[in-house]
């Protein structure tokens, strides 16, 4: 957790006289902010402030802490703006993370085009398919695909990434092309992702809906294995349309049933504080949603326009794909 972070948003709950305010003045959630206080407390070894739930107080550490805190923010605000032209340009390590199923040519091609325009700035990019929790790991931002985001982070909405069915031409040729999703209840090869619930799925088409229950055949946390497992004849698999244009368009996969939708989790940048954004954050967000909104080809087609239909695990709890 950065720890000048945590000094502001200490002084701001100090000034408001609640977290509740100090996270509407910064723009952050009220979790955040007992989280950026709790740190202090924990770094320093004393409690800096007395909690009640109608009263807020600072301790005899924490008014003293408080007095020297602002005055060193006072001095490095003026030192901000003695040297201010120079944070126009964003640089530094900028740190990622984002779902596994980001690793595509499109993607890399907007990693390269960023990198071309500031190139001060090294993007550390980590792909895995689990929830990261930013502050605790260091991350400035997080590329997140979810049907409900998190309710404790600043997030911008940036494209719909539409997840379609597709099997191999020789694995249906040997089992048989089903012609209806309500089909697909009769098999039990199905590879499915372990980093969501897709035990129920439904199908919504043009003579209503079908809800479809899953068997897997196997199981795997990597949407990359799982489009070589499909290739290789094991299964069927739902995949974002990110990682499976290019078979399609080959012929190498095909997609099963193309005139109904199943789900579709809107893509979100995801980050901490709107406040203290970083020029480097800022930039990459700005740069993503631009590059998303421009892109007219096959697979950029398929980001925009397809609203998402539900899919069902065992709980009525939202799903988070990334």
């Amino acid at each position: 957790m950065d720890a000048l972070t945590s000094l502001r948003v200490f002084r701001d709950v100090v000034e408001a006289g609640s977290f509740v305010k100090a996270a509407e003045r910064l723009d952050i959630s009220t979790a955040m902010t007992s989280k950026h206080v709790a740190n202090l407390e924990r770094q320093l070894g004393v409690r800096l402030l007395n909690r009640t739930t109608r009263h807020l107080s600072l301790t005899e550490a924490g008014s003293v802490y408080y007095e020297q805190c602002r005055e060193a923010l006072d001095i490095l605000q003026a030192a901000e703006a003695a040297v201010g032209s120079q944070t126009d340009q964003p640089r530094g390590v900028l740190k990622i993370t984002a779902p596994g199923w980001f690793a595509t040519a499109k993607f890399a091609d907007i990693l390269v085009a960023y990198r071309a325009r500031y190139p001060d700035v090294l993007i550390d990019l980590r792909l895995e398919n689990r929830f990261v929790d930013l502050v605790e790991e260091g991350y400035d931002m997080a590329l997140r695909a979810t049907s409900e985001p998190s309710p404790t982070m600043i997030v911008r909405p940036l494209c719909n990434v539409p997840f379609v069915l597709v099997g191999s031409p020789d694995y249906l040729k040997q089992r048989g092309y089903p012609r209806h999703p309500s089909e697909l209840s009769e098999r039990r090869e199905i590879v499915l992702p372990t980093y969501t619930s897709v035990e129920t799925v439904e199908f919504s088409g043009p003579d209503g809906v079908f809800v479809v229950k899953n068997s897997a055949v196997l199981k795997t946390n990597d949407s990359s294995m799982s489009l070589q497992l499909v290739r290789a004849g094991l299964g069927l698999a739902y995949l974002p349309e990110w990682i499976v244009a290019q078979e399609l368009a080959s012929g190498a996969l095909t997609h099963l049933f193309p005139n109904y939708t199943t789900f579709a989790p809107r893509v979100y940048a995801v980050y901490t504080s709107r406040k203290y954004m970083t020029t480097k954050v800022r930039t990459f967000i700005d740069f993503v949603s631009e590059a998303l909104a421009a892109d007219d080809s096959v697979d950029g087609s398929m980001l925009r326009g397809n609203a998402p239909a539900r899919s069902r695990g065992s709980s009525s709890s939202p799903q988070k794909l990334g």
